[in-house]
């Protein structure tokens, strides 16, 4: 019997000091309430491409018998006047007329007897091929402006009479391009490049990841080593996600996790007010690091249902310039 009430005295004793470690009892700590972090980036509009409205476009809706009577060249005609995109006002800047480019769209291009047209390529990018239906009556010829990565292709076309017409096939390493050619007298273009809305919204895409990356990789912004506190100690258990180091600057604390947290489970946060009472607290995971939005008194990590896994972090009272001064 006397054995038996000593068994139960340990383990009581045992409880007690599980429950009063670092003077705190354990159901004083309440929840913190984890808040999930969001990072606003940027909202650039891009324009998606769309061919120009074009005469004859507007048309009702045909039956299904009228399809079913359409020939094969009036299928290939319609679908290729449906494919035209012709230049338009708004899409000239200065001299150069800039289409959208969409894949598997004809562009117009008009040209004169005696001047030369230039098709201007993506910066960089490399031309592979140029095909003409007609190589007797057009010139066609390439060159190259730049250097480096700014290197530009050009493709350079003239008619030698007026009044004809062919189409123009050209290849490059990221695309190609599908051009119908018109000689006239009256007028002729001098310049045409595209602008590239898909690619504009790739690096549009490129540039937010990149700023997640960042966001993701620093704790906060204007964080000063002057205001920076870390009298804070670690005490209890010590698994494989023991933090590796908390301080605070004044407003949050910050409590930095082991870099293999990421394949872990992430121990919920509580915490005891700077008062010793039970306060609701947010906190932010950035990294490796957990953000409290508030200064605390004590805070455990716990991990575990039936033989929980406690880390319990205490903040230490800073001592007196005095007894730092004499090593007190």
């Amino acid at each position: 019997m006397i054995r038996l009430l000593s068994g139960i005295s340990a383990l009581a004793l045992l409880a007690a000091c599980a429950t009063t470690m670092d003077g705190v009892d354990a159901s004083d700590f309440i929840a913190a309430i984890p808040l999930e972090e969001s990072t606003d980036l940027p909202a650039v509009i891009v324009e998606t491409s769309v061919p120009l409205p074009l005469p004859g476009q507007m048309r009702p809706l045909e039956t299904a018998d009228a399809k079913a009577d359409q020939s094969p060249v009036e299928a290939i005609r319609e679908g290729r006047a449906q494919a035209l995109i012709e230049p338009s006002t708004q899409g000239y800047v200065n001299a150069i007329q800039v289409y959208p480019y969409t894949e598997g769209a004809l562009y117009r291009l008009y040209a004169s007897p005696g001047q030369v047209t230039d098709i201007a390529l993506q910066p960089g990018e490399a031309l592979v091929s140029v095909s003409a239906g007609d190589t007797v009556r057009w010139v066609v010829g390439d060159t190259i402006s730049g250097s480096g990565a700014s290197a530009r292709a050009h493709v350079l076309v003239k008619p030698i009479s007026g009044g004809i017409r062919t189409n123009l096939m050209i290849a490059t390493d990221r695309r190609t391009y599908h051009l119908e050619l018109e000689a006239v007298t009256s007028g002729y273009m001098a310049a045409l490049s595209w602008r590239y809305p898909a690619d504009e919204l790739a690096g549009l895409t490129a540039r937010n990841a990149q700023a997640i990356a960042r966001e993701s990789s620093s704790i906060e912004r204007g964080l000063t080593l002057e205001r920076l506190n870390f009298d804070y100690r670690l005490s209890g258990d010590t698994p494989d996600w023991t933090p590796v180091r908390v301080f605070d600057d004044g407003r949050q604390v910050y409590i930095q996790m082991p870099a293999s947290i990421a394949t872990t489970d992430m121990p919920p946060l509580f915490v005891l007010g700077e008062r010793g009472e039970a306060e609701l607290v947010n906190y932010w995971v950035r990294g490796d690091y957990y953000v409290v939005s508030r200064l605390f008194r004590a805070a455990e990590l716990r991990l575990g249902e039936r033989r929980q896994v406690v880390v319990r972090i205490t903040r230490v009272q800073r001592r007196g310039a005095a007894a730092g001064g004499f090593g007190g």
